[in-house]
């Protein structure tokens, strides 16, 4: 027992772990696929809370996927190989010279990052891609009129099998965007697009979708707890959801209909977000439903 430890902090910790049974109950063996970038991944301490979060859920019984994205430690590495990169309306082109370095990139740098920080929890993380076991199948993506944007890949299949095979165990997956193209080409996804499509492929309970902004917010600037799909088509159509918001919601579309229950927009940066999302009343961000 910790000495000279205020009662009522031991107090608060059991009430909050009470409150928390329902919600516990409610995603006893749920699929929960999250989309990680931006911030967890740029900071140490950030990354350190965030796989402590994900090893939590898995001892839950929660079931948790990962994806994630990495642009800006692919920028950094193309400026230090002085390889240039061109972006069509926020899209990479992707020539096979700086495929390379995605590649490298996402499949070690970034994803192993992940890993180790969950092992070091406590986990047991297992790294892979798109590519392995033909996870993500894809289609060539064209960028505005047609563009050419190289070897950037849209899913066209993915095949969840190797995934559920991680679920059945005590093994967590983290998984790289990218994909194989029908000539057997890897191929760069858009981290966002790749997370919902192994979301509606593995029909999740939840889809949280991680950002650096509090949710989606209304006219005046509120964040909005919850939204049906027509919402997001009005606020859309209004101009209300505008900028980079927009693909973040129609990902969310997507995945709700490829057979996700709820997709979620929260705020990264908070402290513990996907355990207030799932396990507290009030939730977090802001969940979309179809």
């Amino acid at each position: 027992m910790v000495a000279n430890r205020p009662s009522q902090d031991w107090t608060a910790t059991a009430h909050t772990l009470a409150k928390a049974l329902p919600y516990l109950q409610r995603y006893d063996g749920a699929i929960v696929v999250v989309k990680v970038g931006g911030h967890a991944m740029g900071d140490a301490a950030a990354m350190e809370d965030f796989a402590r979060d994900i090893v939590l859920m898995k001892q839950c019984r929660i079931q948790p996927v990962l994806v994630h994205g990495g642009g800006p430690m692919i920028n950094a590495m193309l400026d230090r190989l002085n390889i240039p990169s061109e972006f069509i309306n926020g899209r990479r082109v992707t020539t096979p010279e700086v495929m390379d370095v995605v590649e490298m990139v996402l499949s070690g740098l970034v994803n192993k990052r992940i890993v180790q920080a969950i092992n070091a929890q406590g986990g047991r993380a297992v790294g892979l891609s798109g590519k392995d076991a033909s996870l993500i199948t894809c289609t060539r993506a064209e960028g505005p009129g047609g563009a050419d944007l190289g070897l950037v890949g849209h899913p066209a299949r993915v095949d969840p099998m190797v995934l559920r095979t991680f679920l059945d165990s005590d093994l967590i997956p983290v998984v790289a965007p990218l994909g194989v193209g029908r000539a057997g080409e890897t191929l760069n996804i858009n981290g966002d697009t790749a997370a919902g499509a192994v979301a509606a492929a593995l029909r999740a309970d939840r889809f949280l979708l991680l950002t650096d902004v509090a949710g989606v917010k209304d006219a005046t600037g509120a964040v909005l707890g919850e939204m049906t799909s027509e919402t997001v088509r009005d606020l859309t159509e209004r101009g209300v959801i505008a900028g980079g918001m927009i693909p973040k919601t129609e990902t969310a579309l997507a995945a709700l209909e490829g057979g996700v229950r709820g997709v979620v927009i929260l705020d990264g940066r908070a402290p513990h977000a996907c355990l207030l999302e799932l396990f507290t009343e009030h939730g977090a961000g802001t969940l979309i439903r179809l």
